[in-house]
């Protein structure tokens, strides 16, 4: 198994959401977060003040899934995501030894 998460723009999840649903994907957590990477934020004026956003909005997404839909997860975050421009995000790939579903104990892929 291997969990996937991707930090996306917020305008381009209904359409990462849709791609992996296309393919299988079943599960998965979604939060609100903020931060930032190379773009460091920008600079904006309100009331005359200047000020600079430093943590941008973002979506986070992470999902455990079967080793075999891993690169198929990977690329319909790619082809959905992708803008060519600085902010598009970041995916991280990480192993998973084993999965529990406390429901009923299943382990395993039959357990995501």
């Amino acid at each position: 198994m291997t969990k996937v998460e991707t930090i996306i723009q917020p305008s381009k999840f209904d359409a990462v959401k849709d791609a992996l649903r296309e393919i299988g994907v079943e599960g998965m957590t979604v939060s609100e977060v903020r931060g930032h990477g190379r773009q460091k934020g920008h600079t904006e004026v309100y009331r005359g003040s200047e000020y600079t956003v430093d943590l941008l909005p973002k979506i986070k997404i992470e999902m455990v899934v079967a080793d075999a839909l891993a690169d198929p997860a990977v690329q319909a975050i790619l082809k959905t995501a992708k803008t060519g421009k600085i902010g598009d995000g970041k995916i991280f790939l990480s192993k998973v030894n084993d999965a529990i579903r406390i429901r009923n104990e299943e382990r395993g892929d039959s357990a995501l």
